[in-house]
């Protein structure tokens, strides 16, 4: 019993710092297919209805997700700035005040 529960306790600290490392768009996606799932399967009760949620909550957290970082909808100007120490265009989120590069990650 003892060994089952250490098991357990390592494994949700590896899925969690597993998650430190991922952009707003695939943690919302992340976030969306395991909320999905459950309600799917809550609401169902087999495993079509799970499946079913999972896709539907993984669409709806990486369109949110994507949302966040500001790569989703109406990007008017993309290269608005240039960096001329990394060679690289940039542009920024007014409603956060956060500036991405071109590829959607966070410029640091």
């Amino acid at each position: 019993m003892r060994m089952l529960q250490s098991s357990t306790i390592a494994a949700a600290a590896l899925a969690l710092s597993a998650c430190a490392g991922m952009t707003p768009t695939e943690r919302g996606a992340a976030t969306g297919v395991g909320i999905g799932a459950a309600a799917g399967a809550l609401l169902s009760g087999d495993v079509g209805g799970t499946a079913a949620g999972a896709l539907v909550g993984g669409g709806i957290g990486w369109y949110l997700g994507c949302r966040q970082e500001g790569r989703c909808g109406n990007v008017e100007n993309r290269r608005q700035h240039y960096d001329r120490h990394a060679g690289r265009y940039y542009f920024y989120e007014p409603q956060s005040g956060r500036t991405f590069w071109e590829n959607g990650e966070p410029r640091g």
